[in-house]
């Protein structure tokens, strides 16, 4: 990533966090509809849920101008998805919907800047969440 997209990730999220709550709902009802094989993956109260998505985005975002703060997290994040569940084959499906999360929340001020710098920083985090769940780089495999 570049140091403008960073700072495009940031600047626009902190436009999000203000509806953080409704983003996150809308980001779930969004996976659920495109996705609905893992909905039995989570709780049936999303609430607590729904705020660890929120806080774990704004910890990711903080941490992308120094990415090494957060790997190890990510790399824990990865690992506890695996006994979640998760595959790598979600990975690409939960990335489109939190762009369709961040677009909707972010109305007119969603730009093509944006939405490449997000693409870029949720392909990084992914990617690396996946070589240390899995072994492997790309999800499509």
């Amino acid at each position: 990533m570049t140091p403008e997209q960073v700072s495009l990730v940031q600047q626009s999220f902190s436009k999000v966090a203000p509806i953080a709550d409704t983003a996150a709902v809308l980001f779930y009802d969004r996976l659920f509809e495109v996705a609905p094989q893992v909905k039995g993956m989570f709780p049936a109260d999303m609430t607590d849920q729904r705020k660890k998505l929120m806080a774990t985005l704004a910890v990711v975002v903080n941490g992308l101008s120094n990415l090494e703060s957060i790997l190890p997290a990510a790399s824990a994040l990865a690992t506890r998805h695996v006994a979640y569940g998760a595959r790598p084959e979600h990975y690409p499906v939960v990335g489109a919907t939190l762009l369709w999360t961040l677009e909707k929340g972010l109305g007119e001020a969603w730009t093509p800047d944006i939405a490449e710098a997000w693409t870029a920083a949720y392909g990084l985090l992914s990617g690396y969440m996946i070589s240390q769940a899995y072994g492997r780089r790309d999800a499509a495999e």
